[in-house]
């Protein structure tokens, strides 16, 4: 992949697609990574060596020296989490200067945490399995303008006043579970004289970037089919994971953008509720899980696991745009006789499209291809990958409508097969 002027790597399935390692693997030819939207509810693994690093809201191009690291105004972000993720970075050597914080992205707090526990206990069984992490809160505060961003924070008293101003409005919700107005203002304050170093004027900081030359890679979090908008609704993250979101979450315009590439895993897999038409409930599912390590690097959580959904991978490649696909976890199917694509939804006998996902009579097709024994992980380039493998790429570009550039083969950083 040849760096463009702005390109955005993005998730095309339901989150947990391999996007870290693969931002990660191209980090290195951009000047700066742009993390567009989401919080620390989103975990990204890098594997380098004998290292594995997971990264929860600072952007996966960290283990390369050359590109700044942007958190942009389309994110919320908890103080505390960011100072934890920041020391870890910097005991193992990494320069934390490079960390840019919009004065445009929200601040999570204690009490969006605890509101969005109770909200999901309130639910009961339509709980939308969130990661309690205050995520949809933190977006709810913003939409009702009564968010505290990363700019606010030099402003100690009106922070102060934005504070106690909120803690009240949930006092309903939150009962005995509402923290200490006393604590989380000193807090905040506290954490917030570590942060404000990093705090930069985020559409000064990106255009001047671009306006430089510089290469910006913008990341996204989560996944296409979890889009605020765009997913399947409820069943969603509260911020815009599809490509149009890095504009807003950084503040560029659509014509500064040229290439999308979306990434997919070999297989599809989701965290939590919601609908699933490929889903395996059977030993295959099973055997997916377990070589796959389909557990979520936030919460620890088992993922559902089933077979290529090309239904929802046409869907996602068209709201994104894409200009190319990156396929991930390809050795994770070595071994399996069959493998399974879901190439059609039907309902009453009748062709369905993808926004008939969560209707309860919903039937799938399967296409069945021939799968391959050999093992994977010292393929290079796709050519050198046994002709099973090959012709399940070939199905899944058609499915796309778009190349797939490139193929991770194992967890290593440099396990990937280029075009």
């Amino acid at each position: 992949m040849i760096p463009s002027r702005t390109d955005v790597i993005l998730g095309a399935q339901w989150g947990d697609e391999g996007k870290g390692r693969v931002v990660d693997y191209y980090a290195g030819e951009y000047d700066v990574i742009a993390r567009f939207g989401g919080g620390d509810n989103a975990g990204h693994t890098l594997v380098v060596g004998d290292r594995k690093l997971a990264l929860r809201i600072v952007p996966s191009g960290v283990l390369r020296t050359r590109p700044a690291l942007f958190i942009g105004g389309g994110t919320v972000v908890s103080l505390e989490g960011l100072l934890d993720e920041l020391e870890m970075l910097r005991s193992l050597g990494v320069d934390i200067s490079r960390v840019k914080v919009s004065d445009r992205a929200h601040v999570v707090f204690s009490y969006h945490a605890a509101a969005d526990r109770e909200n999901e206990r309130a639910r009961g069984a339509l709980a939308l399995g969130t990661t309690g992490r205050g995520i949809g809160p933190a977006y709810t505060d913003k939409a009702a303008r009564s968010g505290i961003t990363f700019g606010d924070l030099h402003r100690k008293e009106a922070t102060a006043d934005k504070i106690r101003h909120n803690l009240l409005a949930r006092e309903p919700l939150l009962g005995q579970a509402m923290p200490r107005e006393e604590d989380v203002v000193a807090q905040t304050l506290e954490r917030a004289a570590k942060i404000l170093p990093h705090v930069v004027d985020g559409v000064e900081f990106i255009h001047g970037a671009l306006e430089r030359g510089k290469r910006v890679l913008a990341e996204g979090a989560q996944g296409t089919l979890l889009d605020v908008g765009y997913g399947t609704y409820p069943y969603v993250t509260s911020s815009h994971t599809i490509a149009g979101g890095a504009c807003v979450g950084l503040g560029i315009g659509p014509a500064q953008i040229d290439r999308v590439v979306g990434v997919v895993k070999a297989y599809c897999t989701r965290v939590g509720g919601g609908p699933f038409p490929s889903e395996l409930h059977d030993a295959i599912g099973d055997r997916l899980r377990q070589r796959g390590a389909e557990f979520g690097t936030v919460t620890g959580r088992p993922r559902r696991c089933g077979w290529f959904d090309a239904v929802a991978a046409r869907y996602a490649s068209r709201v994104n745009g894409l200009s190319s696909a990156v396929l991930t976890k390809l050795d994770v199917l070595t071994g399996l006789e069959a493998i399974g694509i879901v190439t059609a939804y039907r309902q009453a006998s009748k062709p369905a499209t993808f926004a008939a996902a969560g209707e309860p009579d919903l039937e799938t097709e399967v296409t069945w291809v021939d799968g391959w024994t050999d093992d994977l992980s010292s393929a290079r380039g796709i050519w050198q990958l046994p002709l099973a493998a090959r012709n399940y790429i070939a199905h899944l570009e058609g499915v796309l409508g778009v190349p797939i550039d490139a193929v991770s083969v194992g967890p290593e950083r440099e396990s990937i097969a280029l075009t």
